[in-house]
């Protein structure tokens, strides 16, 4: 059972990789978003993510917004791999947060992050990048540690 389990994800970590580097994906509704792929032992889920690779992005994040729809994110990108630290100040919708190492797997995962607080929300380990979604997006699309993210930013750094 192991090895089938082990087979099926490798079967969608290459479908999902294949479509984002070949250009298969469907194209993303806002010139301003990108396709980015969390692929599960459930499945394979899409979202549309704004890119935070700057530092005034990566600090206003998702500030200020009501609402954000189940399908969409944020990825906020490192220049290297190091501990992620993050708050909710300002922030006034509940977030997941999905720290992604460099290769492209799930490295932590923080779930509900309480709107408006200032606690310092932490990887614990060094990771490229942090995926934040809609709260209780985690638990409803079963996401755990040692999943896989596709996205041209993980493309690269695959073996």
């Amino acid at each position: 059972m192991r090895v089938s389990v082990f087979l099926f994800r490798r079967f969608f970590v290459a479908l999902a990789m294949g479509l984002l580097l070949c250009g298969g994906a469907s194209p993303a509704l806002d010139p301003n978003l990108e396709e980015l792929v969390v692929i599960t032992t459930n499945g394979a889920y899409a979202f549309q993510v704004e890119i935070a690779d700057e530092p005034r992005e990566r600090r206003r994040g998702l500030m200020f917004r009501r609402q954000l729809p189940s399908d969409r994110g944020m990825l906020f990108i490192s220049e290297r791999e190091e501990v992620a630290r993050m708050w909710m100040k300002n922030t006034f919708i509940p977030l997941d947060m999905i720290f992604i190492a460099g290769d492209g797997r799930v490295a932590a995962i923080v779930e509900n992050a309480e709107p408006r607080s200032e606690r310092i929300l932490s990887s614990g380990v060094p990771v490229r990048a942090v995926l934040e979604v809609a709260g209780g997006t985690v638990a409803r699309l079963g996401i755990r540690v040692g999943d896989r993210v596709g996205h041209r930013l993980f493309a690269q750094e695959q073996p």
